[in-house]
């Protein structure tokens, strides 16, 4: 199941640092920690502090796995359930593009219609949540800092 937590209060009062020393119990205990920042200037980038969160994970996962059977199972999970879609995953997060690379990446259409991207872009990043997190069989915690400043499409998700 899902759970949904928000933490409130004003400024300078150490939610980000509670949200934090929550995810090193989180880690310590085998799940994954995904942390992002909305900030004011990023407003009309969509997902902003979501595909920044998924693509730091994405960097470590490459660089403390290497050529790992887990990277290369996200990958196939990933081709096999969004197909040539999973390349616009990679506009949001670049280093999602050294996980799939490949053929399959590289044969895309770039001119592609983009039909109700908003959507398109939650239903990918959902596909790409859950590729992680049954790849390695843990809680995924995802930690949203400064909601004040999120775009109208992450606050719609």
């Amino acid at each position: 199941g899902s759970e949904f937590v928000i933490i409130s209060a004003a400024s300078g009062y150490g939610k980000s640092l509670l949200a934090h020393e929550f995810g090193k119990h989180v880690l310590a205990g085998g799940g994954i920690f995904l942390s992002g920042k909305f900030d004011q200037l990023q407003q009309g980038k969509p997902f902003s502090a979501l595909a920044f969160a998924l693509d730091i994970y994405c960097g470590i996962l490459l660089h403390d796995s290497g050529p790992s059977s887990k990277v290369a199972e996200i990958a196939s999970k990933l081709r096999s359930s969004l197909g040539n879609e999973a390349y616009h995953l990679t506009k949001l997060i670049p280093n999602l593009a050294s996980i799939l690379e490949g053929p399959e990446i590289l044969a895309i259409n770039l001119n592609e219609d983009c039909g109700n991207a908003q959507k398109r872009l939650q239903y990918l990043l959902c596909q790409l949540l859950q590729a992680i997190s049954s790849t390695f069989s843990a809680p995924v915690t995802l930690f949203l800092d400064d909601l004040q400043w999120a775009d109208q499409a992450s606050m719609e998700a």
